[in-house]
């Protein structure tokens, strides 16, 4: 497993986004997602399978410090002590006395940042999570961030894949070493899998759509992707992606697809999104 560097913190390249998986489902699917050599594991509060989660690593077997567990805050979680309270109650759920990685969800327009971040580095500063970072910070938000924070911030999570170029929030996390973790990196599959350029390197490398565009992610410096399958064969498939490489050409072909600037995410008028 390739490991990509966040500020010091070492993430897997790939892991497991859990959005929408629930129950015992989630947990076979997690423990599963181990055997095929998953060591990266994303969830939040909101997607309410954290005992689920923490369930499935269990079932697994596996030593706590081989596993990297990451969950978000919600927003109306973010103040003074609704943040530290929110990672306390999901260490319970998770069964963990820490996580990895806890990521404020989304920014507030209502909750002043530095309060936020206050509280996250105060997470941090208790032991309750080992890094901390963000999750769909624009720029300009990752430049506010950096500034308050006296801890390094280990990753921004964003909304992320080939058809959605994400040019200048990138470029400010690289600017201060913080990793960008994409979620849904192949943005639903669809027509994405149907792009000439995607399966053309499908057929050349002998591979499916699904890990070109994954291939295409952690190539890229700085960036990790967190696919989501409830299908466990697709699960064990998305992993099996560090045995070739897409030559520059394939890369700068799949990158060209920016110019459809699809988002398929939208929740409500904060933030302002970074013009593609």
């Amino acid at each position: 497993m390739e490991l990509v560097d966040g500020n010091g913190t070492a993430i897997p390249a790939i892991g497991l986004g859990t959005w929408t998986l629930r129950g015992a489902k989630a947990t076979r699917l997690v423990a599963g997602a181990i055997e095929a050599g998953y060591r990266h594991f994303d969830t939040a509060v909101t997607y309410e399978n954290e005992a689920a989660v923490g369930a499935g690593l269990r079932a697994a077997g596996i030593d706590r410090d081989q596993v990297f567990v990451t969950t978000k805050v919600r927003p109306r979680d973010i103040g003074a002590g609704d943040l530290q309270r929110s990672v306390k109650a999901s260490l319970g759920r998770l069964g963990l006395d820490r996580v990895d990685l806890a990521l404020i969800h989304w920014p507030s327009a209502t909750i002043p940042l530095a309060d936020s971040i206050a509280a996250l580095n105060d997470v941090a500063a208790r032991g309750l999570a080992r890094a901390i970072g963000v999750s769909n910070f624009t720029a300009a938000l990752i430049e506010q961030a950096v500034a308050l924070s006296a801890e390094p911030l280990a990753c921004n999570q964003i909304e992320y894949h080939p058809y959605l170029g994400q040019d200048r929030v990138l470029a400010a996390c690289r600017r201060h070493g913080i990793a960008v973790v994409s979620y849904s990196p192949i943005a639903q599959a669809g027509d994405l899998f149907k792009e000439p350029v995607v399966r053309a390197a499908a057929a050349a490398h002998a591979k499916s759509p699904a890990q070109v565009v994954l291939r295409w992610h952690i190539q890229q410096p700085g960036v990790v992707a967190i696919p989501r399958s409830s299908d466990a064969g697709r699960i064990a498939e998305n992993i099996d992606i560090f045995d070739f490489a897409l030559s520059t050409d394939e890369m700068a072909a799949i990158s060209e697809l920016r110019t459809r600037r699809q988002r398929l995410w939208e929740f409500g008028p904060y933030p302002e999104w970074d013009p593609d």
